[in-house]
Order: structure tokens, then sequence, then C-alpha cells
């Protein structure tokens, strides 16, 4: 059985990612990229749907973990009855995709175990293995080759490729996993030790860029690593995690796949590199939002695969059990092809917060906005599936309303100074503004007391924050601030919000799943925009205590079994980390300049 979500810990180098678990056990890895077929599925099946375990072969007294200072080198060290060792986990910087890992005694004398278990197409493929020299391997299934190096002699053991070997003091063995295509002549192996200074030196370059932010600095870097870890370099693309099918309700249905870039995530995104100084990372991430919705405004997608691929067809992996029976085991997403309005309005708050952040304009966002807004114009009145992507039915979702709203707000606010700009900025104006008088005509519940999740429900949603956070309404206003007294009333579980009561609303899926970790970070930034600074920083803090031993998040978490759910590491929650964290810290922080773009 897999390890608990929080018990992974993640490797990357910003083509594709790792996650490996306290017992030393990499049990997830895609490869050539994040949403390639994974070679090590068990944390969605079992060992024999391919994993990687290096550890004590004797009984072990205490083991630890940590990344070396700012990377994503994770040190694990084992203690036995005889001896003390490490190993350095990592995945090197560049062009080549592989995984190193290093045992190094420390004290005494440990037996190690190594068990590669190696699988192609999520587990499904067990591949043709061989031995090039005492001390490599090639394993071959189809297009896909893994080489094998190591400096311990390995050998098969019922599909399975293992070694058994003792480390002294001082001593150390290398163990090196590369992925090349099939068809090409065997690459030579990379020195490991300076991949791994290299490594060293580049997550540290990257970290040592990042501000002080008070108290949350060394939180703030681990994410902002996150982050970076979760961007395809090539383009400039950020997934929402690098795993799929982890289950927002154990045992449930509610189980997606993540490894793309939603355009949702692009305003927050941009807050939070512009906000640090990290500039050619937002310009990077601009650049493949621009490209990803070029084209025709009418197929604009909410999703992208990470070179902005369109085609990310949904299907089931019916081999795998699923992360403790959380079934079906899904690939591709078919909310790709939903209608969800608000991504028009992160669209063009993401090209504003750019401008603002001083990042200059891109030559194709003007005439982007002239082909995107006349069609937004035309169907901002119709039904959608909404911010939360339910599989229920369209509904008049009054969040998606208010981003539409944000689309001709923002647009308006960047009209050119021209006769021509002028007038196409007094027309943006009047459509936000006629949006505005519906929502707040439409949106309110039967008293007109408080906004509601959809025209005529009486439902409560946590995404009604971003009234305030958009600027829609002033965070004082008293709509606004009696829909938050709802929303703390009817969505808080000790301490934490759900983004909606999936028991009462409709979604198509079967009841149940955990707090929505940056609905919470939204409530705090609420919080600080009402000048609650107490209770911001209480929920800050009880956010981060829930991150795990090495600073990470997944995108759910149940109070209840104190566990984390949904995929993971969740990039929202990251984000959510970084800019409440500048929210608290900044007397200008990045939530009032958003809230009041207009």
């Amino acid at each position: 059985m897999p390890a608990h979500i929080e018990d992974y810990a993640l490797l990357g180098n910003c083509r594709s990612a790792a996650l490996v678990s306290r017992d030393g056990s990499l049990d997830w890895l895609c490869l050539p990229r994040f949403d390639a077929p994974a070679v090590f599925a068990a944390l969605l099946g079992n060992e024999e749907n391919g994993r990687w375990r290096l550890a004590p072969s004797d009984p072990v007294e205490h083991s630890s973990r940590l990344y070396l200072d700012d990377t994503l080198v994770l040190e694990t060290t084992w203690v036995t009855a005889t001896g003390r060792a490490r190993v350095l986990d990592f995945m090197p910087l560049g062009e080549v995709n592989s995984v190193v890992r290093i045992v190094e005694g420390i004290s005494g004398e440990t037996n190690f175990e190594m068990d590669l278990v190696m699988r192609f197409d999520y587990g499904r493929s067990v591949p043709w293995v061989e031995r090039l020299d005492p001390l490599t391997l090639s394993a071959v299934a189809g297009p896909d080759r893994l080489i094998l190096c190591s400096t311990v002699p390995p050998h098969a053991r019922d599909h399975h490729t293992v070694a058994r070997f003792r480390v002294g003091t001082g001593e150390r063995h290398i163990f090196s996993l590369r992925h090349q295509p099939s068809h090409l002549p065997v690459q030579p192996d990379r020195d490991s030790d300076q991949a791994l200074a290299h490594t060293i030196d580049q997550w540290q370059a990257f970290a040592a860029r990042c501000p002080q932010v008070g108290p949350y600095t060394a939180l703030v870097r681990r994410s902002l690593l996150t982050l970076k870890a979760m961007t395809y370099a090539p383009t400039g693309g950020i997934v929402a995690a690098v795993t799929t099918s982890l289950p927002e309700r154990l045992g449930g249905e509610r189980n997606w796949d993540y490894r793309f870039c939603w355009l949702r995530d692009a305003t927050m995104t941009l807050l939070a590199f512009m906000n640090l100084g990290y500039f050619d990372e937002a310009q990077a991430w601009r650049e493949w939002l621009l490209r990803s919705v070029a084209g025709n405004p009418e197929q604009m997608q909410i999703m992208y695969g990470l070179a902005g691929e369109r085609d990310l067809q949904e299907y089931t992996l019916p081999w795998l059990a699923g992360y403790e029976h959380s079934q079906p085991v899904r690939v591709g997403n078919a909310a790709s092809q939903q209608m969800q309005l608000d991504i028009y309005g992160e669209l063009a708050d993401a090209m504003t917060q750019a401008i603002k952040g001083g990042l200059p304009r891109h030559p194709r966002s003007a005439a982007i906005s002239r082909l995107i807004l006349p069609y937004v114009e035309r169907i901002w009145r119709e039904p959608d599936e909404g911010i939360w992507e339910v599989r229920g039915g369209r509904q008049q979702f009054v969040h998606s309303k208010v981003m539409a709203w944000v689309a001709f707000d923002r647009a308006a606010g960047l009209a050119d100074t021209t006769e021509e700009g002028r007038e196409r900025g007094r027309h943006y104006r009047q459509v936000a503004d006629e949006i505005h008088r519906e929502v707040c005509e439409r949106g309110l519940d039967a008293s007109g007391l408080y906004f509601v999740q959809a025209y005529g429900s009486s439902e409560m949603d946590a995404s009604l924050l971003q009234v305030a956070l958009t600027g829609f309404l002033p965070a004082d206003d008293p709509r606004f601030l009696r829909t938050l007294e709802q929303i703390e009333q009817r969505l808080l579980k000790n301490g934490l919000l759900l983004r909606y009561d999936s028991d009462s609303c409709s979604d198509g899926l079967t009841p149940g799943e955990g707090t929505f970790l940056v609905c919470s970070f939204w409530l705090a930034d609420v919080y600080v925009l009402l000048g609650r600074q107490a209770e911001a920083q209480a929920l800050y803090e009880r956010l981060t205590g829930l991150c795990n031993d090495l600073g990470l998040l997944a995108e759910q978490y149940d109070p209840a079994g104190q566990r984390m759910l949904g995929n993971y590491p969740q990039a929202f929650s990251h984000i959510g980390t970084i800019n409440t964290a500048l929210n608290l810290h900044r007397a200008q922080c990045p939530v009032r300049d958003r809230a009041s773009c207009r």
C-alpha cells in the first residue's frame, strides 16, 4: 500500500517530478515530462506497478529527512543497530531526465537493499531488461528505455532488479536511472558528483533571489522552489500538480488528472512571481499563457498541456487499483472542454497585473483582447460549469459572472488613449456596469442580503470571496460582509473552508471531500482587506502548520482524519502560501493592489 500523501517528498528537474516516501520508496515518476505515462505507478496501485525502493535491510531504529538548504535535494538519514548512513535523492537539472540516489556511510556499517521494479505505461508494461555490462542495465518497452548505472552489481529476481550491499563509514554507492528514447544509441552516464554540485548550485541560486518576507521567508522560499519544480522549463507552463487521481475523498470517485496548466492559476502565479522579483519566471508564464490562448476565442480552453496542447482527452486505467482503492484512475481531463466564464476574467486580470507589476505590454495582448471581449460580451449571460468544474450540469454561477465583470473592468482600465481606444474603453465600462447590475440584482439570496453560489440558489460557495478580492465590491460593503458571515457559518470546518457543501450541492458526483486549502488562503486575504490582521495571521499559521516536514501541501485537507487529500503538491496551495505571506507582511500588499484595480 502506498504511503500517506503527506509522507511523500518531491523531486524535480523542471521537466518531470518524482515522489519518494519516508521508507525510501520512489512510487511515482513520469518520464520524459510531467504528463507522460508513469514508469513508477505504485502510488496508484502496488509495487508491481513500478517503484524503486532503497533503504536499510536491517531494522531501522530511527530515520529523518530534509532538503539540503534551499534545494530539492532530499537527504534521508537512517540509523540501525550497527550503523548510520544517509541517502541523497535528486533529479539533476538539465536536459537529461534521470534520478540519482547516493548512499553514504556516516558511522559503523549499514546493510542496504535496493528493489527496482521498472514498468512502463502506468505500470502495465513489463520491459525487456538486458545487462550492458556488470554495473549497467537497459530496460526497453516500446518507445522508452531506462538505463540503470550503479556501483553495486544488480541482479534479476521475479521481474525485479535487486541489490544487497553494505556501506561503512566514509563509503558511498551511487545509483543512477535515466530515460531516453529506445531507438537512440545508449547515451553515456553523467558524472553524478558534478550533477549533484550543479543541481545544488542552481536551486540555491534561484532561492537566493527571494527577498525577506519577515517570519514567513522560509515558507515562501520553499513554496517558490516547489512552483519552480512544477514548471516545464522548455515552455514556462506550470502544472497544477505533478500527480493524477489522488482522491479528494478516500475511496471515492473525485479523482482527477492535474498534470496540466490551468488559466485560472495565471493571476495568482504572476502576482507571486512578480511581487518577489522573479520577472523572468513571470514573463515565461505569461508567454506560455498568450501562446496557448491564441486562436479562435470560441475555442479557448480552461487548461492546456505543457506546451499549449489542447487535446486532453480523459480516459481511465482499469489495471490500477487507485490510491487506497479510490477509483477510477484517470488520465487526461474532460473539464478541458467545459465552458467556464471565469477564465476570461483571469486572463484579463493576469494581463493587468503583469503591466502593473512591471512587465512591458505584450504586443499580442491588445489584439487578443479585441478578439476575446466581443465573444465574452455575447456569452456572459449563459450558464457554465464554473470554477469548480462541476459535472452535474451548467448553472448561473455568481463567481463566473463576477469574473466576466473583471474581464471588461480590466480591459476598460487598459484601453489606450487614442480616440478609438477611449471609445473601446467606454464600451467595456458600459458592459462591466451591466454585468455588475445584474449580479447585484440576481446573485443575492431571496432576502437580498448576501450573495449565493448561483442565481436562484440558497447555497454558499467559497469562490464568493472573490467578490472582494477582485474589487467587484469593497470588502466592507454590507452585502459582502453578510456573504462573508454566511461563508464562515456554513463552510468552515474545524477552522478551514470547504469550497462548497457537496452534501447539499448537486455537482454530479458522490458527496464528500476535504477542505479546499486555497479557499482558506483567500479567506485570510479577505481578513487582511478588512483589517482583521490577527485573524488573518492565525488562519495563515493554521494553514502553514498543515505543511508536511518538507514544507509541502496538497490540494485539500481532511480535518477529521488529519490527512492531506487530492493531488500533490498543489500549485494553488503554494501560491496561496506566498501571496498571503506577502499580504500579511507588506503594508501595500498584493491583495489591496488587485482589489483596487478599477
